[in-house]
């Protein structure tokens, strides 16, 4: 993806990119999915798990309708963009894309199934928003299929994006998890990183942390920050969102100026935190003393634009991931 595309300050930000029209006002069509299935026109993506398919060259495999669709969880992703920004006579005169979902095999793994976070940087513009958005909707379809009111069944309705329960008639709406992610700066310009309780002994990133009920995004950096490694921050400001769909966050970027530099990190949550300057961070990454966030992440994005950056150019070659893609 080219830094022109992403409609984020961050530079090269991933998956966060308007790759197909969604064309929401047809999802309540009753006979879309069925027409659509119909059409040997149509583009179908399969998701198994949290793989799809991709070819030799990391590009999404789209097919044509098959006849075992019908019985597959199937979800309306949307349309080709107007390529003029104006409305065509038709719905139908731009190609529809469809997810369905299908069983896992145990050979996925090495017959071109691969994870997002695997092949998430190699992907287009259209084909990271088609599988991403694939993927975050199966995620939810799999943990709701049962009514969370009365424990009643629940079935897919409007295209795909919607569960309703057959009991009670409630409907249920995909889930997005907020969470907050933030580079803290303090005044000497170094940045604040923290190592999680599971992570190896060199992984390192920045903080982040779930925003709570009642909370702003903004409170939501300040708690966790000074919960997580007791420092406290000011003049929070938002740079960019990236969906994360690992199951179901959005991952919302800010940056905070630190008011204070002591460090009491919660050992529930952190191993270690630790501030670096840029140029004990670039010894550290050349020495392979520590590992940076997957190329994919907006933790990457959030740590090069506080080195002014990438991290391959300050290392002076490649870097170790800490999270490793699997294929």
């Amino acid at each position: 993806m080219t830094d022109a595309h992403s409609p984020s300050g961050l530079r090269g930000l991933l998956l966060c990119t308007d790759g197909l029209d969604r064309a929401a006002h047809v999802r309540d069509d009753p006979t879309l999915i069925g027409g659509l299935l119909a059409d040997p026109a149509t583009r179908v993506v399969a998701v198994r798990a949290d793989r799809v398919l991709v070819d030799p060259d990391d590009r999404l495999v789209y097919r044509s309708p098959e006849a075992a669709d019908a019985d597959r969880l199937t979800i309306f992703l949307g349309r080709e963009p107007h390529s003029d920004g104006r409305e065509p006579d038709g719905e139908g005169e731009r190609t529809a894309y469809l997810g369905v979902v299908e069983q896992p095999t145990a050979g996925d793994a090495d017959n071109g199934w691969r994870t997002l976070r695997a092949v998430g940087a190699q992907l287009s513009d259209r084909d990271a928003a088609v599988a991403t958005t694939l993927i975050a909707l199966a995620n939810w379809h799999r943990g709701h299929e049962h009514c969370e009111r009365c424990g009643g069944p629940t079935q897919p309705v409007t295209a795909g994006w919607v569960r309703r329960c057959v009991r009670n008639g409630d409907e249920h709406f995909p889930r997005m998890d907020s969470s907050v992610i933030m580079s803290v700066i303090d005044a000497e310009d170094r940045l604040l990183l923290g190592r999680g309780v599971t992570w190896p002994e060199n992984q390192f990133s920045v903080l982040a942390g779930f925003v709570e009920p009642g909370e702003s995004l903004e409170a939501a950096v300040v708690r966790e920050v000074f919960e997580e490694a007791g420092v406290q921050v000011a003049d929070v400001r938002y740079l960019g969102s990236q969906p994360w769909p690992f199951p179901s966050s959005l991952m919302l970027g800010f940056t905070a100026r630190a008011v204070t530099t002591d460090l009491t990190h919660d050992p529930a949550e952190m191993a270690e935190v630790r501030w670096v300057t840029r140029q004990e961070y670039a010894v550290l990454l050349r020495s392979g003393a520590i590992r940076v966030p997957g190329s994919i992440s907006i933790a990457r994005r959030l740590i090069e634009r506080w080195l002014g950056e990438d991290v391959e150019t300050v290392a002076g070659g490649p870097v170790i991931e800490g999270w490793r893609p699997t294929r």
